[in-house]
């Protein structure tokens, strides 16, 4: 009988096992053909994108050559052509494209303070998380003053790392806002300690590409040293037209669209066309051929180039006024229609042309050489042995570039010299890949970082909150004032139903309100830098030398405080102040207290206004 059991419970254990393996097996199997699938869907997908910028590349070509061969005009024409033109460009004035447009009442979107600082940027992703709308007014003032900025910029930004001031490389986002969201959640919001590369392609198929570039540029300003904005192949007004931006912009701002493409199209050409990190890493939107010229792309006039889609022929050549016919210059405009101006197109030769669309449009291929990019229409395919002799030739280690959808949001090919990163999840569908985005540091490998967007993330808040005692540590211990931050938060932050507090509200009421003629120092800089001079006033006071003085003493060095720094404080105010200061039991004030005092007037003014009693 125990022989028979023991053989039964043998032969349970052997079909158990099999039943086992017959499942693995085949969930193995289901698992390599789902991912057969995924693989041949995005090749699918890939070969009709690139296919569609073949056709737009073909038939820019065409109408380059159509034009140069049979646009003529007759001298008196150009004339009244370039008159006109001209006339155009003084309608360009900032006073007409900004100041004439009033911003109503009515509006509750975000309202930007300019000069912008950090709290624009939290106003703006705030208001774009609840789907609001940018004024028009704002748009275009932020476009003028990006571009004002970019002209003053190198064609390649030089960017130096190290272990407390890692760089941040972002590829495509094609105005997919909730992968920006996504990004800033996980590793934080630009600033001085925390600084970013951004690889081109910010526009373009998403449905919230403005709201991505203004994100970016006014980051840009207020953080101009430690955000870097790459231009890509869809930096590019001819791009926009095809792929949806020029859709977005006239949908979004149906008064203003206009306005805000044709600046458009002049910030796009003065964005740089790469960054170079520690002297050593090259971070480029597309790649490289085997004829790039480093040195020559730093010398280039980048702002010639305003569209890839527009190939340097006759046309774009200076005219000879003296002739009687002049062919002219082929432009489009915000409708795609193609107009002619009454100057020929300021462009680049033809083989500085060819340099920058190699480092927008090309992409890096497994075999040697270096090959017309078929795909797409424009660039070329470099293999492994281009990519080291030009990194070779430049003293570079590795080259970053985006520009290509992956499966994963970053690839890594010839031989560890080439990285693709693009950050743009679910680009083709749901599911279809995962974004990412690269930190650097010098004498570090790079650590890659993944995310996908689902209906979930998108809800998540960009900032961590603290709780109340965790603000209350870090407002004391940073600006080394003992204050009863738990009893004050309510006056000077926002709090969640949790009790959490919203980091960022602590400096809600900043605002530069005016550009000033003459810097000035701030009231508490300029106590820290005479507090030896306070200090000596203070002991004059204190007759008796007891480090105290009394409350009628404090009244009086307020008095002759508001009334030098111009600082309108009553007595009653006097009074709410003592109540929040950590005075002494018989009423008197030390040379500390006296410091504080300064600090909570100046920085928390609305405390100290006629009315507010509630101070905790």
């Amino acid at each position: 009988m125990g022989c028979s059991s023991s053989s039964t419970k043998t032969r349970k254990s052997e079909t158990s096992l099999k039943a086992a393996l017959i499942i693995q097996n085949w969930y193995r199997g289901y698992k390599a053909r789902l991912k057969a699938r995924q693989h041949y869907a995005l090749t699918i997908f890939q070969s009709i994108e690139y296919a569609d910028e073949q056709g737009q590349m073909q038939l820019s070509t065409f109408f380059s050559f159509m034009f140069e061969n049979y646009a003529h005009v007759h001298k008196e024409e150009l004339e009244l052509r370039k008159q006109s033109l001209e006339s155009e460009q003084d309608m360009r004035d900032r006073h007409d494209y900004v100041d004439l447009i009033d911003v109503p009442d009515s509006y509750n979107g975000p309202r930007l303070q300019f000069p912008l600082t950090c709290t624009d940027i939290d106003l703006l992703l705030e208001a774009f998380k609840e789907q609001q709308i940018l004024h028009a007014h704002y748009v275009l003032e932020v476009l003028f003053e990006t571009k004002k900025v970019l002209k003053q910029m190198p064609n390649f930004t030089h960017v130096q790392t190290s272990p407390s001031k890692e760089l941040t490389i972002c590829g495509d986002l094609h105005g997919k806002l909730d992968d920006l969201f996504m990004i800033f959640y996980k590793n934080g919001l630009p600033s001085e300690s925390n600084p970013y590369v951004f690889n081109g392609d910010f526009v373009d198929r998403g449905k919230n590409s403005i709201e991505i570039l203004m994100i970016l540029c006014v980051s840009f300003l207020v953080y101009p040293n430690d955000l870097h904005l790459n231009r890509g192949n869809h930096e590019d007004f001819m791009m926009n037209l095809r792929y949806g931006f020029t859709k977005e912009i006239l949908h979004k701002y149906k008064l203003h669209g206009k306005r805000i493409l044709q600046i458009l199209e002049e910030l796009y050409a003065w964005l740089p066309i790469g960054t170079i990190v520690d002297n050593e890493i090259l971070v480029i939107h597309g790649g490289i051929s085997e004829t790039t010229d480093l040195n020559l792309l730093h010398r280039v006039e980048r702002n010639k180039m305003k569209s890839v889609l527009i190939p340097p022929t006759e046309t774009n050549r200076d005219y000879d006024t003296d002739s009687k016919h002049n062919k002219v210059g082929v432009t489009f405009n915000a409708h795609g229609r193609i107009k002619t101006n009454g100057s020929p197109i300021e462009h680049l030769p033809k083989h500085e042309w060819e340099q920058i669309i190699d480092i927008l449009w090309s992409d890096p291929r497994g075999k040697n050489g270096c090959f017309p990019n078929t795909g797409r229409g424009g660039g070329c395919y470099f293999g492994p042995d281009v990519t080291s002799k030009i990194l070779n030739k430049y003293q570079l280690k590795m080259l970053i570039r985006s520009h290509e959808c992956k499966p994963e949001g970053y690839e890594i090919c010839h031989d560890g010299k080439v990285v693709t990163i693009f950050s743009a999840s679910n680009y083709y569908e749901e599911g279809s890949n995962r974004g990412a985005y690269i930190k650097l540091c010098s004498g570090t490998a790079p650590r890659f970082f993944q995310y996908q967007v689902t209906k979930a993330t998108c809800f998540q808040p960009l900032r961590q909150k603290l709780s109340l005692s965790q603000w209350a540590f870090c407002m004391e211990n940073i600006l080394g004032l003992n204050l009863p931050w738990r009893s004050l938060s309510s006056n000077l932050v926002n709090i969640d139903r949790n009790g959490n507090v919203e980091y960022m509200s602590s400096f809600q009421n900043i605002h530069i309100e005016k550009p000033v003629q003459e810097a000035h120092s701030t009231l508490v800089e300029t106590l820290y830098r005479y507090r030896s001079d306070l200090e000596i006033i203070f002991n004059a006071i204190d007759t008796d030398h007891s480090g105290l003085i009394s409350m009628e003493e404090f009244r009086a060095m307020w008095k002759l405080f508001s009334a030098h720094y111009n600082v309108l404080i009553d007595d009653s105010q006097v009074n709410k102040l003592a109540n929040i200061m950590d005075l002494n039991k018989d009423g008197s004030i030390d040379f500390n207290e006296f410091l504080k005092a300064f600090y909570v007037v100046h920085r928390y003014e609305d405390l100290m206004k006629p009315g507010v009693t509630n101070l905790g």
